[in-house]
C-alpha cells in the first residue's frame, strides 16, 4: 500500500490547487521573516567586516592610552617610537567630529554614519593603501579639504567649491574642496573630510596628545615589534595590528548581535504566527477530507498509512513553501534595508548575502514546523472510525477542550501573580519575573482561547451583527460553532497587536516621563540643543550670554571620573542652578564655584558623605582633583548623583573630548521672550547646528526621537500583522471550501450572493475584533508590568495610548472586512446544485 498511498497523496495535492496554494502560502509566510533576518544581518556583518579590515590595514602595532577617554598618547613620544628598531612608519591618529555644509548652505545629515575630519596622510607615509584621488588634489594648505565620493555627491560639492565646516571645539572654518577621494565601500551617509596635517592637529587635538598612534614595521613580526614598543613606552597600552582588527570586529559583531537577536525575535514571532496558520490550515484540510480518509480506511489502508499520507503532503508543502520563503526572505531583507535607510540611519551599502546556513535553517524550520503542525490533525484523523467519519463532516471532542481550558485557567492565575509580583519591583530580576508572567499568560490565552471565544464572540455578535438581522445571526453562529478554528485564526492577530500595544505603552510612558521631567525640573525659558552625536558647540553658550534680555546661559556637561576606584558619571554646570533648573535643597548651599560639589540625598547616604566631606575625583589620566561637599539636594533625574562647577569639569576632562549636552537660557525679568528667541537664533546661527527651543518644543523633540525609534519597531511588527491578516484570509478561504455544501444549501433556499458575502464579512470581523481585543488587553497588561520595572531608569510615569487602542480595535474591524473580500467573493460564486451534489 505504500506506493499507492504516495500516489494518493500526490494526486490529492494536484487535484486541489487552491487549497495547495493557500497551504504553501502559510509556510512561505512563516519562513520568509526568519530567512530575511539572517540575510539582512549577514549583509551588514559582511560589509562592516570589510570596512574595518580596510580601516586598520597596514597597521602592525597600535599605541594608545591605558584608559579609554584619557588624554591619549603624548606627541612627545613620537621620536621615541620612530627610534624603535624595526619601525618603518609612524602615523598619529588625528580626527574628530565635524558638520559639513552642503552646496545649499545647510548642514549635511549623515544619519547614523560618522561625520569626521581627518588628517591627510601622504602616500609615502601611509601604513596601508593611500587615499586615491578621483578628482582634484589632496589638501596642501590650511583651509583646504578633500571629501569622500559619497559625501561630495550627497552635499552637491565639486572640486573648487567653497563651503564651511563646523568643528565643535573650534567653531566654523571656511574651506575649499581641493579634491575628492574614493573609499573601499560607499558607507551610507559617511562624511570624511581630509585636512592638511598641521590644521588637523590644531582642530582635533589639544596640541600635545592624540588618541593613538599606528605603527608599521619592517623585517620583524608584529608580536616582536609590539614587545619592543612596549619596552620603549611602558606606561602606554600596546597592541598588535591583528589584535586591533579583531577587537574592532568583535565590537561590530557585538553591536550587530543585538540587531540580530532583535530581528530574530521578530522572526520567531512571525514563525509562531505562521505555525498557527499552518496548524489551522492542516486541521481544516483534514476535517474536509475525513470522508476521503475514511474511505481509504474502509478499503484497507491502515491508520499509519493514512497518517503517513497526510504527513507526506505536509512534507511536500513544507519543502515548496520553505524554498519560496527563502526567496521572499531575500526580498524582505532588501525592503528592510530600504526602510531603515528611509529613516537615514547611515547603513553601509553592499550586496545581499545569502549564506548556506540561512538556506539550511529556513528549510529545516519550514519543513519541521509544517510536518509537526500536520502530524497532530493527521493522527486525530487516523483514529476516527471509518463509519463515523463517513457520517460526519467534522469531529471534535469536548473533553479535550475542557482539559485545555482548565490548564489555561491555571496558567492564567500563575501568570497574573507573576506579573503583579514583578511589577512591584525594579531592575533585571523584576523584569524577568514580569517576562515569565507574560509567557504564562500567553500560554493561558493559547489554551483557553477556544472556550473564551464562545462567550466573547457571542457577545460581540449580539452587538455588531444584530443590525444585520438573519445574516448577522448566521455569521455569529458560524464564528462560535467551531471555537478551535476561531481561536487559532484570531490568535495570529492577537500576537501582533499584543506586541504593538506593549510598544505603544513603552512609547507613551517614555514621552510622558520626559514631559513630567521637563515640567517639574526645567525652569529655563529656552534650551539650546545640537545633534546627538556632538551636542552644542562650545562657543554657543558664550554667544547666547551676549544676547539682550538673557540673564544667564548655563552649559550642561557630563562628567566621567573615578571615585574610590569606581567609574562614576556626574553633571557639571557653567553657572548656577537657580533660574534654569528646579531642585529641592535638603541642606547646605547650592552655589557652584571653586571646588564645590553638590550631591543627591541617596548618593550622600550610600557614600557616607556629609557637608564638608572631601571627595577626590580621578580623571582617566590618573590626575586627581579634590572637591568638597557643600550642598545636598533631593534626588533628581536631571541633576543625577552629583554636580560640580565647570572649572572642575575642565580639570578632569581632556580638551579634545569636552562636550556640551545642552545650554539652558534664563531670561531677565520683563524680557520680550519672542524677540529674545529671534536674537538667540541669530547669535547662534554661525554654529550651524544649534536649535533654540522652548520647554514645549524641547519635549516635542524628545518625543520625536522616541517616535522615530518606535516607527522602526512598528514597521517590523506590521509584517507580523500582515502575516496574521493573510492567515485570516487563508482560514476563511478554507472555511468556505469546508462549508461549500452548506453555502450551496443556503443559496438553494433563497440566500442572495450579497447576503453570502455579508455573512463572511461579519464572521471575519467578529474573529478579527475578538483577536484584537484579547491582544490589546494582554499588551496593555504586559506594557504596564515592564514599564513598572523601569522606574529607576527614568520611566516613572505609566501612560496608555488610548487613541492608539481605539484605532487598533476599529482597524481590526476594517482588517476583518478586507481579509474576507476574496473568501466572500468565492463563497458567493458557489453554485447551489453543484455544491449540494458535492461536485
Amino acid at each position: 500500500m505504500a506506493s499507492p498511498m504516495r500516489k494518493v497523496s500526490l494526486r490529492n495535492l494536484a487535484a486541489h490547487k487552491v487549497r495547495l496554494a493557500l497551504t504553501v502560502l502559510s509556510v512561505v509566510l512563516g519562513t520568509a521573516f526568519v530567512a530575511g533576518s539572517f540575510v539582512f544581518t549577514d549583509t551588514l556583518q559582511k560589509t562592516f567586516d570589510g570596512l574595518f579590515a580596510d580601516a586598520a590595514k597596514g597597521v602592525d602595532v597600535r599605541v594608545s592610552g591605558l584608559e579609554e577617554g584619557s588624554s591619549g598618547v603624548p606627541l612627545t613620544d613620537l621620536p621615541t617610537l620612530e627610534a624603535v628598531d624595526g619601525v618603518r612608519a609612524v602615523v598619529p591618529a588625528v580626527d574628530g567630529p565635524i558638520v559639513l555644509l552642503g552646496a545649499d548652505k545647510k548642514p549635511l545629515q549623515s544619519g547614523g554614519a560618522p561625520s569626521i575630519g581627518l588628517s591627510y596622510i601622504p602616500p609615502e607615509q601611509a601604513l596601508g593603501e593611500p587615499d586615491v584621488m578621483v578628482a582634484g588634489a589632496p589638501p596642501a594648505a590650511p583651509g583646504q579639504i578633500a571629501l569622500n565620493e559619497g559625501a561630495a555627491r550627497k552635499a552637491g560639492l565639486a572640486v573648487g567649491d567653497r563651503t564651511q565646516v563646523l568643528v565643535p571645539t573650534s567653531g566654523v572654518i571656511d574651506v575649499t574642496v581641493s579634491g575628492i577621494y574614493e573609499t573601499p565601500s560607499d558607507t551610507g551617509g559617511f562624511v570624511g573630510a581630509l585636512f592638511d596635517g598641521a590644521q588637523a592637529r590644531e582642530l582635533f587635538t589639544d596640541g600635545s596628545h592624540v588618541d593613538y598612534i599606528d605603527v608599521a614595521g619592517t623585517g620583524v613580526s608584529q608580536s616582536e615589534l609590539r614587545d619592543r614598543v612596549a619596552a620603549a613606552l611602558p606606561d602606554l597600552k600596546v597592541d598588535t595590528g591583528d589584535q586591533v582588527r579583531e577587537d574592532v570586529k568583535a565590537e561590530v559583531s557585538s553591536a550587530l548581535s543585538f540587531m540580530n537577536y532583535f530581528l530574530l525575535a521578530f522572526g520567531a514571532i512571525a514563525l509562531l504566527v505562521g505555525t498557527f496558520i499552518i496548524y489551522n490550515t492542516f486541521s481544516m484540510i483534514v476535517a474536509q477530507r475525513l470522508r476521503e480518509l475514511a474511505l481509504l480506511r474502509a478499503i484497507g489502508a491502515s491508520r499509519k498509512q493514512v497518517g503517513r499520507s497526510v504527513v507526506l503532503e505536509a512534507l511536500i508543502v513544507g519543502l515548496i513553501g520553505s524554498a519560496l520563503g527563502i526567496a521572499a526572505g531575500v526580498g524582505l531583507a532588501y525592503g528592510l534595508r530600504a526602510l531603515l535607510n528611509g529613516f537615514d540611519v547611515g547603513l553601509p551599502s553592499g550586496p545581499l548575502q545569502l549564506e548556506p546556513r540561512t538556506v539550511i535553517v529556513a528549510l529545516a524550520v519550514g519543513v519541521l514546523v509544517t510536518v509537526v503542525s500536520a502530524y497532530a490533525p493527521a493522527r486525530r484523523a487516523a483514529k476516527v472510525p471509518p463509519v463515523a467519519a463517513m457520517r460526519e463532516e467534522f469531529s471534535s471532542t469536548g473533553d479535550s477542550l475542557r482539559v485545555r481550558t482548565l490548564v489555561g485557567a491555571i496558567a492564567a492565575v500563575v501568570g497574573g501573580v507573576l506579573l503583579l509580583v514583578g511589577s512591584r519591583g525594579t531592575g533585571g530580576g523584576a523584569a524577568t519575573t514580569v517576562g515569565l508572567g507574560a509567557a504564562a499568560l500567553i500560554v493561558a490565552v493559547l489554551l483557553a482561547a477556544p472556550a473564551l471565544s464562545r462567550p466573547v464572540v457571542g457577545a460581540l455578535g449580539a452587538v455588531l451583527a444584530k443590525p444585520f438581522g438573519p445574516v448577522g445571526r448566521l455569521a455569529r453562529t458560524n464564528a462560535v460553532r467551531n471555537p478551535r478554528r476561531t481561536a487559532a485564526t484570531a490568535f495570529a492577530l492577537t500576537l501582533g497587536l499584543m506586541l504593538v500595544s506593549v510598544i505603544g505603552v513603552f512609547g507613551a510612558s517614555a514621552k510622558e516621563s520626559v514631559n513630567s521631567l521637563v515640567d517639574t525640573g526645567v525652569s529655563a525659558d529656552y534650551i539650546l540643543l545640537g545633534p546627538d552625536s556632538m551636542g552644542v558647540p562650545l562657543g554657543a553658550a558664550a554667544a547666547a550670554k551676549e544676547v539682550p534680555g538673557v540673564a544667564d546661559a548655563v552649559a550642561l556637561h557630563g562628567v566621567s571620573v573615578k571615585i574610590d576606584d569606581e567609574a562614576q558619571m556626574g553633571t557639571a554646570l557653567s553657572g548656577q542652578l537657580d533660574g534654569v533648573l528646579d531642585y529641592t535643597l535638603a541642606e547646605g548651599s547650592a552655589e557652584l564655584s571653586g571646588s564645590n560639589m553638590l550631591v543627591s540625598e541617596t548618593t550622600a547616604a550610600e557614600k557616607g558623605w556629609r557637608l564638608g566631606s572631601p571627595v577626590v575625583l580621578t580623571d582617566r589620566d590618573g590626575e586627581q582633583v579634590t572637591t568638597n561637599v557643600t550642598g545636598v539636594y533631593a534626588d533628581s533625574q536631571l541633576l543625577g548623583d552629583w554636580v560640580v562647577p565647570e572649572s572642575v569639569y575642565e580639570q578632569v576632562t581632556p580638551a579634545a573630548v569636552r562636550a556640551v549636552w545642552a545650554v539652558l537660557i534664563e531670561a531677565q525679568p520683563g524680557a520680550d521672550l519672542a524677540t529674545m528667541r529671534s536674537d538667540l537664533a541669530a547669535a547662534t546661527d554661525k554654529f550651524l547646528v544649534v536649535q533654540v527651543k522652548d520647554r514645549e518644543e524641547f519635549k516635542g523633540s524628545q518625543g520625536k526621537q522616541i517616535d522615530t525609534l518606535l516607527a522602526v519597531l512598528y514597521g517590523l511588527l506590521a509584517l507580523a500583522i500582515v502575516i496574521a491578516i493573510l492567515g485570516i484570509i487563508n482560514t476563511l478561504a478554507l472555511s468556505v471550501v469546508e462549508r461549500r455544501r452548506e453555502i450551496g444549501m443556503l443559496r438553494a433556499v433563497g440566500m442572495q450572493r450579497p447576503q453570502v458575502r455579508r455573512t463572511i464579512y461579519l464572521e471575519s470581523v467578529l474573529i478579527a475584533v475578538f483577536g484584537a481585543a484579547v491582544g490589546v488587553l494582554l499588551g496593555l497588561a504586559f506594557g504596564w508590568g515592564f514599564v513598572s520595572t523601569l522606574a529607576d531608569e527614568g520611566l516613572d510615569v505609566i501612560a496608555v495610548p488610548w487613541g492608539q487602542v481605539v484605532a487598533m480595535l476599529l482597524g481590526s474591524a476594517v482588517v476583518g472586512v478586507l481579509a474576507a473580500l476574496w473568501p466572500a467573493a468565492r463563497a458567493a460564486r458557489t453554485k447551489p446544485l453543484e455544491a449540494i451534489a458535492g461536485v
